[in-house]
């Protein structure tokens, strides 16, 4: 199978690729700031000696010789102005670097923690934020004392706050998506979902509050050193010469044009470039423009019939924190080959029930049950990523939102092959476009080289049940995978969860509220209500409002289109 896919497509599959498109702010920005860069560079050691001889005619106004005039010692301000911006930029580049990492490195950590290290560390970010940032700069370098190193930690430890709170507010989102509560699941490292899903997905405002960052740090680390916090004589930035010419502005205003304007120039390059970068960064802009730790082993086995691939018995499920029950006394099987739906309106604990068998609890939440197993295992304690990696498969309501959108989807659909399944990047990329075949998705090949914003609803929802079939698994869970699609790509949604059912012999524990898509796909139905079975269905094919016994399920009945699968239709997987 392997042989299957081309080499030259696997040359085309870079591990994490970037489309780039230049853009007007981008290259205005990179084009000043990179007369900065050559200015920093450059002056000091040719305008070194001009910049700090004594002995010229001091206080001069603006002349040939001396265009921004000379200070009360004779030295050439236009000099001193460009030799001071090494030193003003390295000092901004080295305060916003630092505030950058560890700000935005506490920001992913609050999300990754455990809930209550969280709360704790979001109420210090708040705190921390309440204050304005100039005055925890001047109180820290007070503290530490005049210097170079002193503003430069001083102004770090002032932004960190601002990077802490962006990251965890953007991190709160993405961490609850479902792609990453999949890698979650199949025992991803902490880092790895940081470097990998959250950190790229947060690259917009990310480069423009870092770009804010180096701008504003130029005028607080020139603010304190007009306030003499800064550097100390013979050392001068663009600050200290801003004070310096205070006293003469008035008289011999030219003095302090050049450290302002430089000072405007820089901060405005910096912002600039980071619009520039957020643009040409987010990959959603870039479409044709661009392009459980422990091993099973040992695991106390379930007792129940061989038949039964799933055994839930006394499921409970409430909120951890206020004992309030989502999901009460809860108890059904899945039988090997069967499809189980699960019906109910919005909140009835259809999501939560299912999310419980995949081990993808939402936080906050506590579950417990008599028994609870999968393949004659145990899933109450700590079970293997591994073992629920290869037998579970999901597909969400949402593809849009079960997909990562800072990854093409050939590297992130062949995860759970590679990582966990031990496949060869070519074996898995090679399955995956056998799968996508499957699942009538033209073009297979190049679909692995898009992005998920570039395919339809439909396309994304049959890549999801593409990858979901990869691994072959003894289980799969829908929910809700055809509420958000039109009604012709739900028939063929709904026609590939059938035939994979026929094909395959895997298990599904189907979810909606609609019984009619149930009725049409479904071998036996559970009706739930507040968190509790209220019917069970055995005979779905022919459920009626007469047959059904409990009052919500006759209304669901007749608040219900019927969807018929035809014997014809059923023989081939047809949904009609």
């Amino acid at each position: 199978m392997a042989d299957t896919l081309p080499p030259a497509l696997l040359a085309d599959v870079p591990a994490r690729p970037r489309t780039f498109r230049w853009n007007l702010p981008l290259v205005v920005g990179l084009a000043l700031l990179g007369v900065v860069a050559v200015t920093a560079v450059v002056a000091p050691p040719l305008l070194g000696t001009a910049a700090t001889q004594l002995g010229g005619s001091p206080n001069l106004p603006s002349v040939p010789d001396h265009p921004l005039g000379t200070d009360t010692l004779g030295r050439d301000m236009l000099a001193r102005t460009l030799v001071a911006t090494q030193s003003t930029v390295l000092m901004a580049v080295s305060a916003t670097a630092l505030s950058a990492i560890v700000g935005i490195a506490v920001g992913v950590a609050t999300w990754l923690a455990p809930r209550r290290l969280r709360e704790l560390s979001l109420r210090g970010i708040e705190f921390a934020i309440s204050y304005p940032t100039m005055l925890v700069a001047i109180i820290v370098a007070a503290v530490l004392g005049q210097g170079v190193v002193q503003v430069v930690i001083a102004i770090a430890i002032a932004n960190m706050a601002g990077f802490a709170r962006l990251t965890a507010n953007l991190a709160a989102k993405i961490a609850s998506s479902e792609y990453v509560q999949t890698a979650r699941l199949l025992g991803v490292p902490s880092y790895r979902l940081a470097m990998r899903h959250i950190l790229p997905n947060m690259a917009e405002p990310t480069l423009i509050l870092i770009a804010g960052a180096f701008s504003g740090s130029l005028v607080e680390i020139s603010g304190l050193s007009f306030i003499g916090l800064g550097p100390q004589s013979p050392a001068f930035d663009w600050g200290r010469l801003l004070s310096e010419g205070l006293s003469k502005i008035v008289v011999n205003p030219v003095v302090i044009v050049g450290p302002a304007v430089a000072l405007t120039i820089t901060s405005l390059a910096a912002l600039l470039v980071g619009d520039g970068l957020a643009a040409a960064a987010n990959p959603r802009s870039n479409t044709d423009r661009a392009r459980l730790t422990k091993s099973v082993e040992g695991s106390p086995a379930i007792v129940g019939e061989e038949r039964d691939l799933v055994v839930v018995d006394g499921l409970e499920v409430k909120h951890a924190d206020t004992g309030r029950l989502l999901v009460s006394d809860v108890s059904f099987t899945i039988r090997r080959g069967e499809i189980l739906g699960i019906v109910g309106e919005s909140g009835s604990g259809k999501s939560v029930t299912a999310s419980v068998v995949g081990r993808l609890l939402g936080e906050g939440l506590h579950a417990q049950a008599r028994t609870l197993s999968l393949d004659g295992t145990d899933l109450t304690g700590r079970g293997s990523d591994r073992f629920l990696a290869e037998r579970i498969g999901f597909v969400y309501q949402d593809p849009g939102t079960a997909l990562n959108p800072a990854l093409i989807l050939g590297i992130q659909l062949t995860d759970v092959l590679r990582v966990r399944l031990r496949h060869t990047r070519r074996a898995a990329m090679s399955m995956l476009v056998e799968r996508f075949r499957a699942v009538m998705l033209t073009d297979p090949e190049g679909r692995l080289r898009q992005y998920p914003h570039q395919l339809s609803g439909g396309m994304k929802q049959r890549a999801m049940i593409a990858s979901a079939m990869s691994i072959e698994p003894a289980l799969l869970i829908a929910d809700e995978p055809t509420t958000a699609l039109d009604v012709t790509v739900q028939r063929e949604v709904l026609t590939l969860i059938k035939r994979m059912n026929t094909e395959s012999g895997t298990s599904m524990l189907f979810i909606s509220h609609d019984l009619s898509v149930v009725r049409a796909l479904c071998d036996r139905v559970l009706v739930m209500k507040d968190g509790r079975i209220v019917e069970r269905i055995e005979d779905v094919r022919g459920m009626t409002a007469d047959s059904v016994v409990h009052p919500y399920t006759k209304k669901l009945l007749a608040a219900s289109p019927v969807v018929h699968l035809g014997a014809r239709a059923a023989g081939r997987g047809d949904v009609r």
